[in-house]
């Protein structure tokens, strides 16, 4: 197990009146996730087949990504009875800790249904707003597990202990000048979205060094915080595809914001880089208005 600096995962977050244990939570999320990913590695089958689309025809579910989720509600409600839970297959089930987890059992679902070997599985804890809803608006990420079973990389991360791959501390990205940004950005399901996409990146294109797409947005905002990339930005992402990988790149010291500087990211709009790269990228972007489809 990637293991945290000492004294890193030991501080306490939540609501007045109630503590949590942010080194057991992160312990318990990366055994989970490490759990799911050996499931998923060696459980694939040599033909894999589709068994459900959601929002459309490219939006696709496996018995797989079903299994996985499964078994990660199994480990973290075993560990952690009172918790929530909020996962892409399986809905939302309400706790009574205040903690919430939020799951995706295979982050780049089309990637394992070809066979590329990019894909991950993510884990958060997170508080909810003071109503109890559990929205990236709105809540408090406390830890993130974001792990890559064919790899072996693990990446983990705790509010305001800082953020790891494999154990060793990430530098975060570097502020370079937009000319000189590697930018990773993802496209959504349905034909009118990705249009819409289009158009924003065909105006991205020449302002930057290059893009890259590689179809897992946990895996592409911990190249953020690892300094793989130095920026990423997309639309359209749900609770669970964020929930981890936004906390790795925040605590590794980028900026993840929504497209305004005061929005927070969401489904909305996502972006996340170096403080300098994050106000430059993001008056181009804005620019380029991806809002609009």
């Amino acid at each position: 197990m990637s293991t945290p600096a000492p004294g890193a995962g030991s501080s306490q977050a939540g609501p007045p009146g109630e503590h949590h244990d942010l080194a057991e939570l992160l312990a318990v999320a990366e055994r989970a996730a490490r759990a799911a990913g050996e499931l998923v590695s060696r459980g694939r089958p040599a033909r894999l087949e589709v068994l459900r689309t959601k929002s459309s025809t490219t939006d696709v579910v496996t018995a797989m990504d079903t299994a996985s989720e499964e078994l990660l509600v199994r480990l973290l409600r075993g560990a952690r009875p009172g918790d929530g839970v909020l996962g892409e297959e399986g809905g939302a089930s309400a706790g009574t800790s205040g903690v919430t987890w939020v799951v995706d059992p295979i982050d780049g679902t089309v990637n394992y249904l070809y066979g590329l070997p990019t894909y991950a599985v993510s884990v958060a804890a997170v508080l909810g707003d003071e109503d109890g809803a559990v929205r990236p608006e709105t809540w408090t990420a406390l830890v993130g597990c974001v792990h890559e079973p064919t790899s072996g990389r693990t990446w983990t991360a705790v509010r305001g202990g800082g953020a790891w791959l494999d154990g060793t501390p990430l530098a975060g990205p570097a502020d370079v000048a937009l000319g000189e940004a590697l930018v990773g950005t993802g496209f959504g399901y349905t034909p009118r979205r990705r249009t819409a996409q289009a158009r924003v990146l065909a105006g991205l294109v020449p302002q930057i060094r290059d893009v890259r797409r590689g179809g897992v947005a946990s895996l592409d905002l911990c190249a953020v915080g690892t300094g793989w990339l130095d920026a990423y930005y997309e639309r359209g992402l749900q609770p669970w595809d964020h929930a981890a990988g936004a906390l790795v790149a925040a605590e590794a010291g980028a900026v993840v914001r929504g497209l305004s500087p005061q929005d927070r990211a969401g489904e909305a709009f996502a972006l996340a880089a170096a403080p300098g790269l994050a106000a430059e990228l993001g008056d181009l972007l804005e620019g380029l208005d991806p809002l609009a489809e």
